[in-house]
């Protein structure tokens, strides 16, 4: 599962950390996914060795609020598991996130051009692609029922150069060279 390798690579990038706060909104993705997400991502921190401190907002007005949870509990960096709100407000929590100095992880290439640190996540495009070949099948004929489910196998890692120079972060060359693109 995506969630449980990002705490990897967020203690690869600030190998110091002892705790990572885990930012997500409840019920984005049904109860028991959201909870199959969120002991994924705890196993992989406890294996790092980093504790887990789940905060929740569950619109923009609880934003503040857990970013005081976080910095009050000495969060050492930030997952966050996206959602359709996380994303509209993307801007405003990489912010928040760079105000906090808070190194972050994201799940998308958006996060990163709003200035986040780093993002691991599915390949966008490819998505679309798929999407658009699926489209076309159904057009020709297909029955929807009859097609598989497919599940994501393009995976990116885009590292913010920049954002990690303001955080005062010196991102290891063994990151880097797992990152598809690097941003200077």
């Amino acid at each position: 599962m995506l969630l449980g390798e990002r705490p990897e690579l967020i203690k690869q990038a600030v190998p110091g950390i002892s705790q990572v706060a885990i930012l997500r909104q409840p019920g984005a993705y049904g109860e028991g996914m959201d909870r199959e997400m969120l002991r994924g991502a705890e196993v992989a921190a406890r294996a790092l060795g980093v504790r887990v401190q789940f905060v929740e907002a569950r619109g923009p007005a609880d934003f503040d609020r857990a970013f005081s949870e976080m910095t009050r509990a000495h969060a050492g960096a930030l997952i966050l598991i996206t959602s359709s709100m996380f994303f509209v407000e993307r801007r405003r929590l990489v912010a928040l996130a760079g105000k906090n100095r808070l190194p972050a992880v994201y799940t998308a290439r958006d996060f990163i051009e709003a200035g986040g640190l780093m993002a691991y996540g599915q390949n966008v495009a490819g998505f679309f692609r798929n999407a658009a070949a699926y489209v076309d099948k159904i057009l020709r004929g297909a029955k929807p029922a009859d097609l598989p489910v497919e599940q994501p196998t393009t995976f990116e890692l885009i590292i913010n150069l920049k954002t990690a120079r303001a955080l005062g972060l010196t991102i290891p060359p063994s990151l880097l060279q797992q990152a598809d693109q690097v941003i200077e």
